[in-house]
């Protein structure tokens, strides 16, 4: 049909299917050596027990009854640790994420995204922190890492900028309730439940 005047009458276009289909493949992790893969796992249990302050390779040392400077042999340094556990961190998060999304449905993949965003934080805090909070040495990452464990975010919204939105509130809401910074006796159920209610309504938009 022609609007007034002759003049085609705009026609919108459909909404995306949600959600959006896989399109980053899943980097390969990097092929580590049975020793360096034993430091990274008690280095990862360290972080969490311990906290990010203990997490020197002299104290890894102690932890796993190496000489410091033996563990050098297999992990450059402290550097080459963290990076270690970020890339831990987001494989962990991406494929979490990535299953919910292929599970989910266009009218719960945002609320389902977000609850499994928030209890894998919640149960790896300190390495969260380290993953998300602190700056990222991105040259040093495996390539496409990154944004491979992102994309969940994109296929639950289907727009780039509303996916990072999206990231930004949970990223947000999860460091306040990591810090305990909500009022007491918020009920931070509530609080998620209306995060996933405000982007649902904005979700292919």
């Amino acid at each position: 049909m022609s609007a007034a005047g002759g003049a085609p009458t705009p026609v919108s276009a459909p909404a995306p299917a949600l959600p959006l289909p896989r399109t980053a493949p899943r980097p390969e992790p990097p092929v580590r050596s049975s020793r360096a893969t034993e430091i990274v796992e008690a280095a990862q249990r360290l972080l969490e027990t311990e906290g990010a302050e203990s997490l020197t390779m002299r104290r890894l040392g102690e932890v796993l009854g190496i000489r410091a400077p033996s563990l050098y042999k297999h992990l450059p340094g402290k550097p080459a640790v963290e990076t270690a556990l970020i890339e831990t961190a987001l494989w962990g998060i991406g494929d979490a994420l990535h299953r919910v999304v292929d599970a989910a449905g266009p009218d719960d993949v945002v609320g389902r995204l977000l609850a499994e965003y928030r209890r894998f934080a919640l149960a790896r805090p300190n390495l969260y922190r380290l993953a998300a909070a602190d700056p990222i040495g991105r040259a040093d990452l495996t390539p496409g890492l990154e944004g491979w464990s992102g994309e969940p975010f994109y296929r639950a919204t289907a727009e780039p900028y509303v996916a990072q939105a999206l990231w930004a509130a949970a990223h947000g809401t999860v460091l306040l309730e990591l810090s305990d910074r909500f009022l007491p006796g918020s009920d931070l159920d509530r609080t998620w439940a209306a995060l996933a209610r405000a982007f649902t309504a904005h979700a292919g938009d």
